[in-house]
C-alpha cells in the first residue's frame, strides 16, 4: 500500500512538473533590438518638480517626478574639495536595497555587503559628485500591495514577467530623467557622467548606458545573466550599443547568478574597444578588497 502511495505521488509530481513547464514556465522569446530600444523612449519633461533639501554638509536628499508622474527619491553628495564643475557618478543599488546603501555601511541593522558605500567614498575623494535614487518597488518606493518578493515569485514560478520587466525598464527611465536634470545644472560636468551598480544595479547600469549616449562610462558589478525569457531587460540584448563608451565589468567566477562562461560571453559582446574585465574568485558577494581594484579606472583623466 505504501509503495502505491509513493508511486502515485511521484506520478502526480511528474504530471504537475510537465504541466508547469509546458503551460506556465516562461519561454525564451527574442525581440528585435530596435523594438527593445523603442520601449525605452520617453517624452522629456519641462518641469521635474525637483525638490532638494540639505541634510548635512555636502549631502542632500531630493525628489522629483519621472516621465510617468511617479515620485522618485534619492540622495546626492559632493566632494569636500570644491570645484567649479563636478563629474558625476550615478549609483544604482542591488535588488532589495535602497539608495541609502551608497552612503552607509549598514542600514536598519543589515550590513551593506555590496560595499557600494566604499565606492561613494572613493568617488567623492576622486572629485565626483555621487547621486543615487531608489528603483521602482524599492526603498522609499515600496508598494505595500506589491512586494518585491511577489514580483519575483510571479517571474520565477507563475510565468508572469510583466511587472519585473516594467520595474527594470521604468527604473532605467527614471535614471534617464535624472540625467535630464543633471544636464541642466551648471555645477555638473555633463561630459563626465559615469553610471555604476551592483547586481541588479549592474544590469540597470548597462541598460541605461546602452540607451543613453550622455553616459560616458559604465561600471557593472556582478550583473545577473538573463536570457530571452526577459528579453526586454536582458543586458545581452543591449551591450552591442555601447560603442565609444568605457566599460568596466566586474564578475565572480562562482557567481550563482551568472557562470564564468556567461560573464565572458557578456564581456565579449560589449561593443567597445575601451573595455576591461576584472574577475574575482568567489560568489555573488565579492571579497572585501574588490573596491580598491576600481580606483585606477575611476581616477579622472586630465583630458577635457
Amino acid at each position: 500500500m505504501r509503495n502505491k502511495i509513493i508511486f502515485g505521488v511521484l506520478i502526480s509530481l511528474t504530471v504537475l512538473s510537465f504541466y508547469w513547464y509546458a503551460f506556465v514556465a516562461l519561454k525564451e522569446f527574442s525581440i528585435p533590438q530596435e523594438d527593445i530600444i523603442d520601449a525605452y523612449t520617453y517624452e522629456p519633461l519641462s518641469d521635474l518638480e525637483m525638490e532638494v533639501e540639505q541634510i548635512e554638509a555636502d549631502k542632500y536628499k531630493f525628489s522629483y517626478k519621472s516621465f510617468d508622474g511617479a515620485v522618485v527619491n534619492g540622495q546626492l553628495s559632493y566632494p569636500s574639495i570644491k570645484s567649479q564643475k563636478y563629474p558625476v557618478f550615478i549609483g544604482v543599488s542591488a535588488m532589495g536595497r535602497g539608495y541609502q546603501r551608497w552612503w552607509v555601511d549598514s542600514f536598519k541593522g543589515r550590513p551593506t555587503v555590496s560595499q557600494v558605500n566604499k565606492i561613494t567614498s572613493m568617488a567623492n575623494n576622486l572629485g565626483y559628485a555621487v547621486i543615487a535614487i531608489d528603483a521602482r518597488y524599492h526603498g522609499t518606493r515600496k508598494d505595500p500591495d506589491r512586494s518585491l518578493q511577489s514580483i519575483m515569485n510571479d517571474l520565477n514560478f507563475f510565468g508572469n514577467k510583466d511587472t519585473y520587466e516594467s520595474m527594470i525598464k521604468d527604473t532605467v527611465l527614471d535614471y534617464r530623467v535624472l540625467i535630464d536634470w543633471i544636464n541642466q545644472q551648471q555645477i555638473f560636468d555633463n561630459q563626465k557622467i559615469v553610471i555604476g551598480g551592483y547586481s541588479m544595479g549592474g544590469q540597470v547600469a548597462l541598460l541605461a548606458a546602452s540607451t543613453d549616449h550622455r553616459i560616458e562610462r559604465v561600471l557593472s558589478i556582478v550583473p545577473p545573466h538573463l536570457d530571452d525569457k526577459v528579453a526586454l531587460v536582458a543586458p545581452k540584448n543591449f551591450v552591442s550599443l555601447l560603442e565609444g563608451r568605457e566599460v568596466l565589468l566586474v564578475t565572480a567566477n562562482d557567481d550563482e547568478n551568472a557562470t564564468k562562461k556567461e560573464n565572458q560571453i557578456l564581456f565579449d559582446s560589449i561593443n567597445t574597444s575601451e573595455k576591461l574585465h576584472i574577475t574575482f574568485e568567489g560568489d555573488h558577494i565579492l571579497p572585501d578588497n574588490y573596491v580598491s581594484s576600481l580606483e585606477d579606472w575611476l581616477t579622472l583623466s586630465d583630458e577635457p
